[in-house]
């Protein structure tokens, strides 16, 4: 899971940071702090994961990057 970039950013509509996981469409997740959006991300990222590969759906290659704040 660790090989997929995720960005991290503060959003005043939601008064969260969100973090999202580009390479795997609709996996975004959110958080009071970073850490905790970064952590619900990759929880995020795992559970997609296992649902493709559940129904035999194809995984994205990574682009190789790991973590980017903005």
């Amino acid at each position: 899971m660790d090989r997929y970039e995720i960005i991290i950013y503060w959003s005043a509509e939601y008064d969260a940071f969100v973090a999202e996981v580009p390479e795997l469409p609709g996996c975004v997740a959110h958080g009071s702090t970073q850490e905790e959006a970064l952590s619900n991300a990759k929880d995020a990222a795992r559970l997609w994961l296992d649902t493709a590969e559940e129904f035999g759906d194809p995984v994205p290659e990574s682009r190789g990057h790991r973590l980017v704040f903005a």
